[in-house]
């Protein structure tokens, strides 16, 4: 599977050979679902929180004696049968959302992903960035010069490149990190994919 290499001027530069292995699959709807809902689960946080018995105020004396009153025992009135008690299994901080899937399941959603890009030419391979120093407006004409004018737009370099990333930052819907951030929801999140050539033999080094 060969593919055109482009420089920051949108001109081709040489082809590469793209592993089929990689580049080239049959999407696995499953698979990209379950990764992509795992991934979303994990970043989900504890946000809401209830007072349990222990928490809520007052209750601090027995209500009436044990015996002799012709009423159901009581210890406290802010037991959870009481109103204004405390709340009995009620949502907590600590909840863990994290869901489980399998290595080989999460490498598959990966290389469907990628191969999904290929196949719909959604994939633009760069020989190299060249930043001497942060600058949106120089990040703008590259992005002119590979005819990228999609609202989602992710950038992946071998390193995190931070002159690189500070100028695609204050792009809006341009999203840019190091091959070790590339994951599956934001490769199918982006409308077009901008990867260099190092980290394109990175993923074939250790996904092939």
């Amino acid at each position: 599977m060969k593919y055109k290499v482009l420089n920051v001027l949108g001109k081709s530069v040489k082809d590469i050979e793209l592993k089929s292995s990689i580049w080239a699959i049959k999407p696995h709807q499953q698979a990209l679902y379950d990764t992509v809902i795992a991934q979303q689960a994990a970043l989900r946080q504890g946000t809401r929180k209830v007072k349990t018995r222990a928490e809520v105020s007052g209750g601090g004396r027995k209500p009436w004696r044990q015996k002799g009153t012709g009423r159901a025992r009581q210890g406290s009135i802010r037991a959870p049968q009481w109103r204004g008690g405390g709340i009995t299994f009620g949502p907590t901080p600590n909840i863990n959302y994290k869901k489980m899937v399998n290595k080989k399941v999460r490498q598959l959603a990966f290389k469907s992903a990628l191969s999904l890009k290929a196949k719909k030419e959604d994939l633009i391979i760069i020989d190299q960035f060249k930043f001497e120093k942060p600058s949106t407006k120089e990040m703008i004409k590259v992005m002119k010069n590979l005819k990228i004018d999609e609202e989602k737009t992710l950038i992946v370099s071998l390193t995190e490149d931070d002159n690189l990333n500070k100028s695609a930052s204050n792009i809006p819907g341009v999203k840019s990190f190091g091959f070790a951030k590339l994951n599956v929801y934001d490769l199918l999140n982006a409308s077009k994919l901008v990867i260099t050539v190092d980290a394109v033999a990175k993923i074939e080094e250790v996904y092939a």
